[in-house]
This record gives structure tokens, C-alpha cells and sequence, in this order.
């Protein structure tokens, strides 16, 4: 097989991209997880801060104080213990749940929601050092590593510009009074997390629909691919063709219960054997309601004598309709004239039976197109 067949550059199918899914490959964004989670993290802090800090100056007046029943009695100290337990574990959970939430929603957010435990099931595969050294060099990865180098780069930068610019300011802080310095240090703090939450929202904007790009690239297909898949979908013709021969053959196995309902069997005389139905009130046309070869058809034959069916001579219109009618389907319209002078010997062959009418002449052997005669068609192709 050449290499050209081999080149990824059809995109993916649906059924691939849903199977990547299933397996938990999906586009995700760590730059947008960076960003909610210090977003969020940065916000909480400034929310929860003051309160905390209400709460920890609460108690420790509390836990500070101390008179003579409070000494002897240790009950009281574990129970401030505990109180400032409560505090600092209440403060801690909250901070964390919102960290989580935040996470979570933010990889929802890129690649949507995946229940799949492939992702963290075993895979001894990954063990073998040649397939890990290969991983480290494909294109995401590279490019991975390229995009976090470039960050921490940016961020040292901006970093040690924001820390040298404001060296001097932080420094005097000792000078000032504690509510006035701890204003001023909370201001310079929230500046430096702006500075980099803003070149995380950057790299965030830029990720996404590199990360979206990256995976459409990874999960593009060869042209083999394509056909295997189509293959796949499809089902491979020659089994699809025994499938619908057994699927013939059993409905006109359970077809032969239909046969005491037939006006006439017509046979070929051994090989095959249809079992026609007409009724004028139900029906446009006659229709097959039974048929067989072999085993099956001699099978029809016996039921219909048993319930007295009158079972024909007829081979090429046996051939005929076996070959071109299909069960509870009206016959083909070129079978028409070769069935209706059928029935009309039934017919008359009842009337004759209920003593209404002489007995009619020989069975008809009536005109089948050589086109509709499987016999005649095979007669002509083996013929010079």
C-alpha cells in the first residue's frame, strides 16, 4: 500500500469523534482551568479575607483572655480550641469548594462532559519507555511545552518588573500603622494578582481553540481509515448476503403455515413450490403467500394436499414466481395473464368438484416471459 493512502488528512467521521469520547479524549483547556481556578480563587480571597480575618481577631480576644475559672477549668480551653478549629476548617472548605466548582466548570466549559473511566483504568501499554519517548515528542506535546516555557517567561518578567517598581512602596509599610499598612498591602497584592490572572485570561484565549485545533488534528484519518470505518458501518456486503439469505429462508419456513390459505400450489415439480392467494375483496392483485425449494417445497406440497389445496404441474411459472415474487407482495404485473388463467382452472376445477360445471381440460401451461424465467435467462447466457 502506498504512503499516500496512509496520510491523515480527511477530517474524523462522527463515529470516530464519538469514540474518542467514549474513551475520554476530548479538547481541554489547562489555561482555562488556570484561569477560573486563580479567578475564582483570587475573588474568594478578597471575599472571604475580611470576614476571616473578623473571625480570627474574634478569637483570638477570646482566646487571649483569661481570668481564674478559666484556668482551672480545661474544658473551656478545648472548647476555644475547638471554636477556633471550626473557624479555620469552615473558612477552609468553603475556599476549596469554591477551587473545585471552579475547575470543574471550566473544563465543562471546553471539552464538556465525559463519563468515561478509560482515562484512569490500567494501561500496560503506557509502560513501554519507547512508546512514552515517542509521546513526548508529538506535536502537542511540543507544543505544550513550548506554550508553558513562553508563560513562565512572561511571568518572571512581569513578576520582577512589578516586584522591583514597587520594592520601595512595601518597604515603608513597616513605617505605617497596621490598618493602614494592611489596606495598602492588600491593594499592592490584588494589583500583582491582576498582572497575572491577566496573562493567564491571555494565554486562556489563545489555548482554547488551539487546544480544539490540536485534537481535530489528532483525530484526522487516512483514507484507509475511511474505508475500514465505512466497512465497519455498513457491514461487509458478503455477510449482509447471508443474512438476508438465512432471513428468506426463515420466513418462508414460517410461511408454510399460510399454506392451507392458498387458492393453488404450483410446483416445478420437485424443485421448487409456490403457494398463491387471491382474494378480490382485500387484494389488488394475486400475491405469494408461500414458497420453497427442495426439503421446503416438498414440505409445502404435503400441506397443501393435507388440507387439500390443489397442488399444479407448472415449472417455468413456478421458476417465475419463486424467482420475482416476494411473500405477501402482489406478483409481478408480467405474471398477471399466466396467473389468472390459473385461477380460472381452480375455478372452474371447484365448480366442477361441487358438481356446478364439467371438469375442465388439462392444466394450463400458460406464457412466462423468458426474462422472468431464472431457467431461460441461464439457457441464454451459456449459449454462444
Amino acid at each position: 500500500m502506498d504512503q499516500g493512502s496512509q496520510d491523515k488528512n480527511l477530517p474524523a467521521t462522527e463515529r470516530k469523534l464519538q469514540k474518542a469520547r467514549d474513551d475520554g479524549q476530548v479538547s481541554r483547556s489547562e489555561d482555562l482551568k488556570h484561569l477560573a481556578v486563580l479567578g475564582v480563587g483570587a475573588f474568594s480571597i478578597l471575599m472571604l479575607a475580611p470576614v476571616m480575618f473578623d473571625q480570627l481577631r474574634d478569637s483570638l480576644v477570646r482566646h487571649l483572655t483569661f481570668d481564674r475559672v478559666t484556668v482551672t477549668n480545661t474544658t473551656s480551653m478545648m472548647n476555644r480550641l475547638g471554636d477556633a478549629t471550626a473557624v479555620g476548617m469552615g473558612g477552609s472548605i468553603a475556599f476549596a469548594s469554591l477551587i473545585v466548582a471552579a475547575a470543574v466548570v471550566a473544563s465543562l466549559a471546553c471539552g464538556g462532559w465525559v463519563a468515561s473511566l478509560k482515562p484512569i483504568s490500567p494501561d500496560f501499554s503506557k509502560l513501554n519507555p519507547l512508546t512514552g519517548l515517542m509521546n513526548m515528542f508529538s506535536k502537542k506535546k511540543l507544543i505544550s511545552v513550548a506554550k508553558m516555557t513562553l508563560m513562565t517567561f512572561i511571568l518572571f518578567g512581569i513578576a520582577a518588573h512589578y516586584l522591583s517598581s514597587s520594592f520601595e512602596t512595601v518597604t515603608t509599610l513597616i513605617l505605617q500603622p497596621s490598618s493602614s499598612a494592611f489596606a495598602q498591602l492588600t491593594k499592592w497584592l490584588t494589583s500583582g494578582l491582576g498582572l497575572m490572572i491577566l496573562v493567564v485570561l491571555l494565554a486562556a484565549l489563545i489555548d482554547v481553540p488551539l487546544q480544539k485545533f490540536l485534537h481535530s488534528e489528532e483525530m484526522k484519518m487516512s483514507h484507509q481509515e475511511m474505508k475500514e470505518e465505512g466497512k465497519q458501518s455498513e457491514g461487509n456486503p458478503q455477510i449482509k448476503g447471508k443474512i438476508r439469505q438465512k432471513q428468506r429462508e426463515m420466513a418462508q419456513k414460517s410461511s408454510i403455515s399460510a399454506v392451507p390459505k392458498a387458492d393453488f400450489v404450483v410446483m416445478n415439480p420437485t424443485h421448487f413450490a409456490v403457494a398463491v392467494l387471491y382474494d378480490e375483496n382485500s387484494m389488488g392483485a394475486p400475491q405469494v403467500i408461500s414458497k420453497g425449494a427442495d426439503l421446503l417445497a416438498m414440505k409445502i406440497r404435503d400441506v397443501a394436499k393435507q388440507h387439500d389445496v390443489p397442488v399444479l404441474q407448472s415449472p417455468m411459472l413456478a421458476r417465475a414466481l419463486y424467482a420475482n415474487a416476494e411473500l405477501n407482495q402482489d406478483i409481478p404485473s408480467a405474471l398477471f395473464l399466466a396467473v389468472a388463467q390459473v385461477l380460472a382452472y381452480i375455478y372452474r376445477l371447484r365448480a366442477a368438484m361441487r358438481g356446478q360445471g364439467p371438469m375442465p381440460l388439462d392444466v394450463p401451461q400458460p406464457f412466462i416471459p423468458p426474462e422472468l424465467d431464472p431457467l431461460s435467462k441461464t439457457l441464454a447466457a451459456a449459449t454462444p
